[in-house]
């Protein structure tokens, strides 16, 4: 199987999401389906089959956090510098609006674009890649043809 790359910061983030999942959220949930049991009939019983949705829900999460930390391979941003790689700290200005943004490129488990956190394989991380500080590039995005300079390269 292929590994994942993750930060030091998202695989963090990803055991602890995990760590809550089992000692909290599991047992939360598995006392909340008992409870809706001794109500009687399950087959009309709303708490019940929410519990036990949440359970299935709770379930599925925990077996891919699982799958994702087995494969990850962490990258410590810290040590690299240079041209944009995976782990860099992006500042970008919109070159027709002159608005500037600002991203890390990282794994897709940790991607996040609210959060700054730019997946690795979206079309503008991919245009990134291997490009320096000055560069401009170019980017199909659904909105029609995007271009943008680099500002800055960070790498922390």
């Amino acid at each position: 199987m292929e590994k994942i790359p993750l930060t030091r910061t998202g695989h963090t983030v990803l055991e602890k999401e995990l760590k809550i999942l089992k000692s909290e959220e599991r047992p939360a949930v598995i006392r909340a389906i008992a409870e809706a049991r001794e109500h009687g009939d399950l087959s009309e019983n709303a708490e019940y089959h929410a519990a036990r949705e949440k359970q299935s829900f709770i379930e599925g999460r925990v077996k891919e956090l699982e799958a994702i930390l087995s494969l990850a391979d962490v990258i410590d941003p810290g040590t690299m510098s240079g041209t944009i790689k995976f782990g860099a700290t992006v500042t970008l200005v919109d070159e027709d609006t002159d608005e500037e943004k600002t991203y890390q490129i990282v794994g897709e488990p940790e991607a996040n674009i609210e959060k700054g956190l730019l997946n690795l394989r979206s079309p503008l991380a991919r245009s990134l890649i291997g490009k320096e500080e000055g560069d401009s590039i170019e980017v199909k995005t659904p909105g029609g043809e995007k271009a943008y300079e680099i500002l800055s390269i960070e790498y922390k």
